[in-house]
């Protein structure tokens, strides 16, 4: 029976377009999915959009039209942008759904049956940009370190949730690994967290400030918080929890690592397995935000490079772990230097050879440095894919590709003329259409388009391997 492996991306914020940080999240959980259906998991891997709280609210207003408008017009975006950039989730959800609403209620009354929930009035310091109360620590210069802006000091009678009576088996769980932070630095960084105090958190608004989200059931005059909502999203596929797997940012951790154990803890539901952290993409060293309003398009990069060359870029340029920047001339050079002339002139080259020669597969067999070559690859990819080091995964897949490039100039094939060595041209052009086809096989998982249109020029029937030239792949900038 195949291994359930359920994943999820975080829930995005519609309260504007999607940037280029959703795409790259997006991309990483993609390539754990593929990653774990060619393993034969029966995977589940949800995405989706949170679509309430104040942001929206205020969103919607400046732009007057509803709250569920800018939903609907922001969610489809997020839709799209999983469809040109090839996302195979196989689940949507969105919080403005009705199922959700139910789920939602489900677990606020679990957590009220616990005695988890409670009401008292309260003055704190509120990011908007966040969705989050903050105290001073939080704060660099007194504004919101993500969203440079001062919070709005707010005062209000809310529910309350009684996250610190959770917060040392919360802890334990952490150290032992029994709810596994990866990388170590965020795991360091939310114990530390947690070892500075943890104050009970506000888990709803009053419906007269924010009108718009779910209200809670036993008091109608108070709506859900959007954290307290939108975390039990990841319930939707109820017969897949566990999840195996959250990927999130770093600015969730918090929210993931401490809020959501808590509630589940209260309600009486087992953990997550594995929570991944990675960094930002940003912009000239800061975080791309609508709120300083640096964002990269993605829309525009896919339209103007393709998909695939999007993906290979958010792999292979960002760290797994860390902020990363993105720059159009840097991805220019990445496309130029490995796509076009690494991979696409590799591909070209194999493919041009082996399109003007007649091979007997039957009576070849693949050089033993190459099979041993293509055999340590694949594990240096799966060693890499299981530590989310994406990159260095990508660096080992066009490290063959290089091997690749030398065993066709050592060899030479375009050479051998003499009737009496072309057994031993043969052989060559064998030997690299079996390592094209590995090193597409391996691309499938990140350049999914890219693999299939490799894929499709090799034809290896039992006896005679027909090979078409194909087109560029990725044409020269």
């Amino acid at each position: 029976m195949p291994k359930k492996f359920y994943l999820t991306s975080a829930l995005s914020y519609v309260n504007a377009l999607p940037h280029i940080g959703h795409a790259m999240q997006f991309v990483r959980a993609d390539v754990l999915a593929r990653y774990r259906r060619l393993k034969g998991d029966d995977v589940f891997f949800l995405t989706g959009t949170d679509e309430y709280g104040s942001k929206i609210y205020r969103t919607a207003k400046a732009e007057s039209i509803s709250p569920k408008e800018l939903a609907n017009k922001n969610a489809a975006k997020f839709k799209l942008l999983d469809k040109l950039l090839n996302i195979s989730y196989d689940g949507f959800i969105r919080t403005t759904d009705k199922k959700h609403a139910s789920n939602a209620k489900k677990i606020w009354a679990l957590l009220e049956k616990n005695g988890d929930i409670y009401k008292k009035k309260y003055q704190g310091l509120y990011c908007v940009g966040c969705e989050a109360f903050k105290t001073e620590k939080d704060l660099i210069d007194g504004k919101c370190p993500d969203h440079q802006i001062k919070p709005e000091i707010i005062e209000e009678e809310n529910y309350f949730f009684r996250l610190s009576k959770y917060a040392k088996k919360i802890e334990l769980k952490i150290r032992n690994n029994e709810l596994r932070i990866i990388p170590e630095s965020r795991k360091n960084e939310i114990l530390s967290f947690i070892k500075e105090g943890v104050e009970d958190v506000s888990f709803s608004r009053p419906k007269k400030v924010l009108p718009w989200g779910i209200p809670v059931s036993s008091d109608k005059k108070q709506i859900i918080y959007v954290w307290a909502d939108a975390l039990t999203g990841y319930l939707f596929p109820s017969q897949y929890w566990p999840a195996d797997l959250h990927i999130i940012g770093k600015d969730n951790l918090k929210f993931l690592a401490l809020y959501w154990p808590a509630m589940l803890i209260s309600a009486g539901l087992a953990l997550p397995k594995k929570i991944y952290v990675h960094g930002f993409i940003t912009s000239g060293g800061l975080k791309m935000s609508k709120t300083i309003g640096n964002v990269v398009d993605p829309f525009e990069m896919l339209e103007k490079y393709g998909a695939d060359a999007l993906r290979y870029y958010l792999l292979r340029e960002i760290p797994a772990y860390e902020d990363g920047d993105f720059t159009e001339s840097r991805f220019k050079e990445r496309y130029n230097g490995e796509l076009a002339n690494g991979l696409g002139n590799f591909t070209a080259r194999v493919l041009t050879l082996a399109s003007q020669a007649r091979i007997n597969a039957e009576l070849m067999q693949i050089n033993a440095e190459i099979k041993k070559k293509i055999i340590l690859t694949k594990k240096q990819v799966d060693q890499k894919i299981e530590e989310f080091k994406f990159n260095e995964a990508l660096a080992a897949i066009w490290e063959l590709i290089s091997f690749g490039d030398n065993y066709i100039n050592q060899t030479a094939p375009w050479k051998i003329k003499d009737e009496k060595d072309k057994k031993e041209k043969s052989k060559v052009i064998f030997n690299l259409v079996m390592l094209l086809k590995e090193i597409a096989g391996l691309l499938q998982l990140f350049l999914p388009q890219t693999s299939e249109k490799i894929l499709k020029n090799i034809k290896i029937s039992k006896k005679i391997i027909k090979i078409k030239k194909g087109d560029i792949l990725f044409p020269r900038i």
